[in-house]
């Protein structure tokens, strides 16, 4: 069951706040979000999937959100936007506001060896080293680890058990779930002989502003240059972010996706959940890589929209079709051959 949330507003006062068309009673009282099925008294729904168009005529919401050309398919008070899923995120964050943040001041179980603002939070059992320079209202919790020369910009978080390594950066208003590791060595090593020779990775990490980081997520630092993520993105819990790569702005990266080194993702790229980057690529701006898929090459061409895995099978229909896949290379080659000798054939007779 969904909690209540912070105070009821009225559709009028969170159109004044949010913007939007308000249609119907403006009086009416919100008090939650809920989905078109759930929804009640006292919360407000939204429709952004067309395929659930046919709830409208069931839902039992005190007010919908809806795009204009759905907005005649509601009769009961109405909120119209041109994006009801991002009007929606923001009425929810409207109605749940952040708990209430940590005390100022530092836990005596710290151990802080940098002077801080008098308005950050440090939590119990937190280590922050030498050099460090954290901004106004930063808080971290329980059990944080900070490395000598971390910069932390002002307003960000940082929850339980987040160790951001030596030299790192982390932007204004960042949000780093609990197990966060920033700037762990890259795995590099020269082989000499059957020897793996470890390279110094003497790189950073730099998060850029607004950034928000899933739990248990892992960002490597540079071999030499740094490894960037850029302002606003939004990565997700259990990814690995090798040494060098570059997040472009406002990139959305889904959980368990694996990126490995100097990897270069241009601006508001997608990829989802469980995607595999080998290193050394680059994706244009806006491009998205649909979930579990393998990207072996980099792609140029900006806004496109790949895949690279085969729809659910039966383990049988699996099998005979792997068969296939692992004769595709001679049979290739015995096409190439008839087309060679269809070739000939064809001089020949002219």
């Amino acid at each position: 069951m969904a909690s209540e949330g912070g105070s009821a507003l009225t559709l009028a006062e969170i159109a004044a706040r949010l913007g939007g068309d308000v249609l119907g009673d403006a009086q009416t009282r919100i008090a939650q979000v809920a989905t078109l099925a759930s929804a009640g008294a006292g919360q407000i729904a939204f429709l952004a999937n067309k395929k659930y168009r046919s709830q409208l005529k069931t839902t039992q919401a005190a007010a919908v959100i809806l795009s204009p050309d759905a907005a005649s398919e509601f009769d009961g008070p109405r909120i119209v936007s041109a994006n009801p899923y991002a009007y929606y995120a923001r009425v929810a964050t409207l109605l749940n506001p952040q708990g209430a943040r940590a005390p100022s001041g530092v836990h005596p179980s710290a151990v802080v060896e940098s002077e801080l603002p008098a308005s950050v939070a440090v939590g119990p059992h937190v280590c922050i080293g030498r050099d460090v320079v954290i901004g106004e209202g930063v808080q971290i919790h329980a059990g944080c680890v900070i490395g000598d020369g971390v910069t932390i910009g002002a307003g960000s978080l940082l929850y339980p058990r987040v160790t951001v390594y030596h030299g790192c950066r982390i932007g204004q208003r960042a949000i780093l779930h609990a197990g966060v590791v920033i700037g762990a060595d890259g795995f590099g090593f020269a082989p000499d002989g059957r020897e793996w020779i470890k390279i110094p990775q003497i790189g950073a990490v730099d998060v850029g502003d607004d950034v928000e980081i899933g739990a248990n997520t892992t960002i490597d630092r540079g071999a030499l240059d740094d490894t960037v993520i850029g302002d606003g993105c939004k990565i997700d819990n259990l990814v690995m972010i090798g040494h060098n790569c570059n997040i472009g702005p406002y990139s959305v990266i889904a959980g368990c996706t694996g990126m490995a080194g100097s990897t270069t993702l241009g601006e508001h790229c997608i990829l989802g959940g469980a995607s595999m980057i080998s290193g050394h690529l680059s994706l244009a701006p806006n491009t998205t890589i649909s979930g579990a898929s393998t990207v072996m090459r980099s792609i140029v061409e900006p806004g496109g929209v790949y895949a690279s895995v085969f729809p659910l099978d039966s383990y049988e229909h699996w099998m005979r079709n792997a068969s296939h896949i692992r004769r595709l290379s001679k049979l290739a080659e015995r096409v190439s051959e008839l087309e060679k000798k269809l070739k000939e054939s064809e001089q020949g007779v002219g």
